[in-house]
């Protein structure tokens, strides 16, 4: 059959006069899962009346942290996914620039998405024909994937009666990309659009995840949300001000909040059980 294939590819080559054309490689002496038909894991029925307690959590993801590293697989990294999508118009993302963004209320249109991170600029250069002349070029550039070093996670914890466990269920997430001046110095993170995760996990279930512990061991970015496997630090719960932590603490006192924070769900859901 490879034999087949060969002289195939040879005779299309004389008879079009061009370079021969692409074939698939196989890199491995197994055969692949394909992952195009994959489905995410349905999340199992949850009625209203069987939760007894529920908590709202903001988180930030950083992707320079050791644990997060395949969020930045400069292959095909996670923002990648998530910002093709949206310029084609398969995704809808929500505008971040809006109070309570990540309620998702204004849809942003493709072109505004294109239009995300693209620098513009414009320079005086001497005609290369006549060196007295000076001539106006724009140069473009557009959004580099290196550039998203954190996402923001809204989740939803609450305990169901039912099966009297602790759930969870990520409601969006965030791409964050870090902005600086023209001299490079950073001035802060800039939220490119919020998603409703739900929307999306069709599309992560497709897609693989790098795993660096094992090539062999396959696993989508959809399950890697659903065990968890991402390191994260709280910046926010719900509140009566709807405060984040970095408005009431600074430094230490706002990783210990955050720890706190953390420890309380945890220990809420030892609360509900009887001994």
């Amino acid at each position: 059959m490879k034999a087949i294939k060969a002289i195939a590819l040879v005779i299309a080559w004389f008879l079009t006069g061009s370079t021969l054309i692409a074939q698939d490689i196989e890199l491995l002496p197994w055969q692949q899962r394909d992952r195009k038909d994959m489905k995410p894991l349905e999340y199992q029925y949850q009625r209203e009346a069987d939760v007894f307690w529920s908590k709202n959590i903001w988180r930030v993801i950083d992707v320079r942290q050791k644990m997060n590293k395949p969020f930045a697989y400069p292959q095909r990294p996670l923002v990648q996914i998530i910002h093709e999508a949206a310029m084609r118009g398969d995704l809808k993302v929500y505008d971040p620039s809006l109070v309570n963004a990540d309620q998702f209320k204004k849809a942003m249109s493709t072109a505004e998405v294109a239009a995300i991170g693209v620098k513009r600029d414009t320079s005086l250069m001497a005609n290369a024909e006549n060196p007295d002349i000076e001539e106006t070029v724009i140069t473009h550039e557009d959004l580099k994937w290196e550039r998203i070093t954190k996402f923001r996670v809204r989740e939803v914890w609450f305990f169901d009666t039912r099966t009297s466990s602790m759930q969870v269920r990520i409601i969006g997430l965030a791409p964050v990309m870090e902005y600086t001046d023209a001299k490079g110095v950073y001035l802060g993170d800039m939220v490119l659009y919020w998603v409703y995760f739900p929307d999306l996990r069709e599309m992560l279930a497709k897609e693989e995840v790098f795993n660096p512990q094992n090539d062999w061991q396959h696993y989508s970015w959809d399950d890697l949300f659903a065990m968890r496997m991402f390191e994260s630090t709280i910046y926010k719960e719900s509140n009566v001000y709807d405060r984040n932590i970095t408005e009431y603490a600074s430094g230490k006192d706002a990783l210990l909040e955050s720890d706190r924070i953390k420890q309380h769900i945890f220990e809420t859901e030892h609360d509900m059980w009887e001994y």
